[in-house]
């Protein structure tokens, strides 16, 4: 299978390229510099700018691109960049795929699990509406970009990824190697993760899948923040003891807290599960154990 990643230099999209050529696949990668390696391709989706050659006679194009969700403020440009990256990198690829001579069959573009928002203790599968937060909002609109596509798409809501390398999780552990780490706000809220390792499993299912539309990916088994860290400091033999106030987080972190941090989003990946996917890591106690191997 001859499959393009766009974002394949990042955490999810090096996972995905090396399973991918693991198990005997052509990976091509999109670049924003001049092409310089076999398999890849120049792009520049801020200005909409994809040969259509680059796309054309690829059996699937994998969309990961988007900024990093870096834990700093939200300023207005930091926003602005968020939105753009994502929503303009998904117009560019479809506009390429629907002029090239021979479209990929698959198209697998990546959203978020803040497509729901913050809601509480609500189960939610693919067939919950929306939140009403900034990133339900972006979102919602790169979801829309995608649905432009002339090939199959399915639309990958995905929880936070846990990798010991980058993401979330380092931070999480930093401090709880110190000691002195603990949930962030009342550690109420659903956390919907998932690890590297079966994210990258699940988009290499989800290839040969025969799903299309909205999929969440995330562990079978939500977490409260709370009983995550904790189970994180066990296998780390450290406590967790600390606890951050919701309105500190608020203050320090401003909107980045009010859509990244403190949200509840109890998500369950039904429709990954329906079509008989396995997950090697499917509850938070397999999530620890997994991690205390990474780190040894």
């Amino acid at each position: 299978m001859k499959v393009l990643i766009a974002g394949a230099s990042g955490l999810i999209g090096s996972a995905l390229a090396q399973l991918l050529q693991s198990r005997g696949h052509t990976v091509g990668r999109l670049v924003r510099r001049p092409a310089r390696a076999p398999g890849e391709s120049s792009w520049n989706p801020a200005e909409g700018s994809l040969d259509p050659q680059a796309v054309s006679g690829q059996d699937a194009v994998v969309n990961l691109s988007g900024s990093a969700l870096h834990l700093r403020p939200w300023t207005r440009s930091v926003k602005e960049n968020l939105a753009s990256s994502r929503i303009m990198s998904t117009r560019t690829l479809v506009a390429a795929m629907a002029a090239a001579e021979r479209p990929p069959g698959v198209f697998i573009s990546q959203s978020g699990s803040g497509y729901y928002g913050n809601r509480g203790d609500d189960v939610l599968t693919e067939d919950a509406p929306s939140g009403d937060i900034f990133m339900s909002a972006v979102c919602r609109k790169w979801e829309e970009a995608a649905r432009g596509a002339p090939s199959r798409t399915v639309i990958t809501r995905t929880g936070i990824v846990m990798s010991p390398r980058a993401g979330a999780l380092p931070r999480l552990l930093a401090p709880l190697r110190l000691g002195l780490g603990g949930p962030p706000g009342s550690g109420r809220q659903w956390w919907p993760w998932i690890t590297l390792e079966d994210e990258a499993a699940a988009l290499a299912f989800l290839l040969e899948a025969q799903l299309s539309g909205p999929v969440n990916l995330c562990a079978p088994e939500p977490a409260r923040a709370g009983d995550l860290v904790a189970a994180l400091a066990a296998a780390l033999g450290r406590p967790a003891r600390f606890r951050v106030p919701e309105p500190v987080i608020t203050a320090v972190l401003g909107e980045l807290a009010e859509n990244i941090v403190l949200p509840s989003a109890r998500m369950l990946p039904a429709r990954l599960q329906a079509a008989g996917f396995v997950f090697r890591q499917p509850a938070v106690a397999d999530l620890a154990r997994w991690v205390a191997g990474q780190l040894h």
